[in-house]
């Protein structure tokens, strides 16, 4: 009786039931060692690793934002999860630290089991691509606070470093070189001017994306939708077998307001354009918007998901070591003494 009045009331505990069903699989093929019990409990349950002297513990937490919206309007689910631990686990991967394992939250309009399995099979393919354990969540149906086909996702991981071994800037120096990593497309940020560039707000949404492009090989839509790229394993890689002296992950605000924080006082990273190639997305929104060139720098990745700072003479091996990982890096730049700041040059 009380099933049936909650259903009434737009809350279909039967649907919750089988979104769990059919997450199962998913959240098993993440289990890595130090992961305790399975997904059921109050909470996740992650025993520390061996072999740590000094461990410290990194945690962050992000949403995937307006991006959603593209995942509305495509009805396409099945990637949206792996930005959200994208998001999470490349900003604790910047301290040096390796993610162990990762929560989620999903706020639902409604409950569709399938749509919910489409999500949380993004999260889980993120948490293989980082190497963590998912190991909980929560799916929260709320009817008449978010529409019955909409919703919200965002997440929390934890990762751990030695304490001696933490990527935290106090290394750098002038002279390092700065290695930049591809990203692979727009990622997690700036899509509220997004959609306001291709007119995604309107009654044409869905038409605008699509569209196709010569200039990208894809429809807009699908080139607005490519899940943002997982740097944790390549940059653990990195710190292995070069070394680095700083890192920023870039976000919300590109270049200009994350590339300072990988830096102490008295450095200033010079950045040279036309070092690696800016994505065509950019060039199109770029030219769509009449947008100034200082302006895209401010807010979009502009085709370099992460920086990396190395000593000058290992720059050439930190490149052979990305691109030994499957990742596209080039040298873009270098720290010189000055103010705290980057130069876009």
């Amino acid at each position: 009786m009380a099933t049936d009045a909650y259903k009434k009331a737009g809350v279909d505990v039967e649907a919750g039931y089988e979104s769990v069903k059919l997450i199962k699989n998913d959240v098993k093929r993440t289990a890595i060692e130090g992961v305790l019990g399975g997904i059921g409990g109050f909470g996740g349950l992650f025993e520390i690793p061996e072999g740590y002297k000094n461990p410290v513990l990194v945690s962050g937490t992000d949403g995937v934002g307006t991006k959603l919206r593209i995942a509305f309007l495509m009805d396409k689910h099945d990637t949206i999860g792996q930005d959200c631990v994208a998001m999470c686990v490349n900003d604790v991967a910047c301290s040096g630290a390796k993610p162990l394992f990762f929560l989620d939250y999903l706020a639902v309009g409604k409950n569709y089991p399938e749509k919910i399995a489409q999500i949380v099979k993004g999260v889980a393919d993120g948490c293989v691509a980082a190497g963590c354990a998912l190991v909980g969540g929560e799916t929260a149906e709320m009817p008449g606070f978010y529409p019955i086909d909409e919703y919200d996702l965002a997440g929390f991981s934890v990762g751990i470093v030695e304490k001696d071994k933490i990527t935290d800037g106090n290394r750098a120096k002038a002279g390092d070189k700065l290695i930049g990593i591809a990203s692979s497309g727009v990622h997690s940020n700036g899509y509220s001017l997004v959609r306001t560039l291709f007119d995604l707000n309107g009654e044409k949404a869905k038409e605008n994306l699509s569209e196709y492009s010569d200039k990208l090989g894809m429809t807009i839509g699908e080139a607005l939708l490519t899940p943002t790229r997982i740097y944790v394993k390549p940059l653990l890689k990195l710190i292995d077998e070069v070394g680095i002296n700083t890192v920023s992950h870039i976000t919300g605000g590109g270049f200009v307001e994350n590339v300072p924080r990988m830096l102490p006082d008295g450095l200033k990273a010079v950045i040279h354009k036309g070092t690696w190639d800016v994505l065509p997305i950019f060039d199109i929104m770029q030219e769509k918007g009449n947008i100034p060139e200082a302006d895209m720098y401010n807010t979009f990745n502009m085709g370099i998901g992460m920086i990396v700072a190395v000593d000058a003479d290992k720059a050439d091996a930190a490149v052979k070591c990305l691109e030994a990982a499957g990742e596209k890096a080039s040298i873009i730049g270098e720290l010189v003494a000055g103010e705290k700041d980057v130069e876009i040059v």
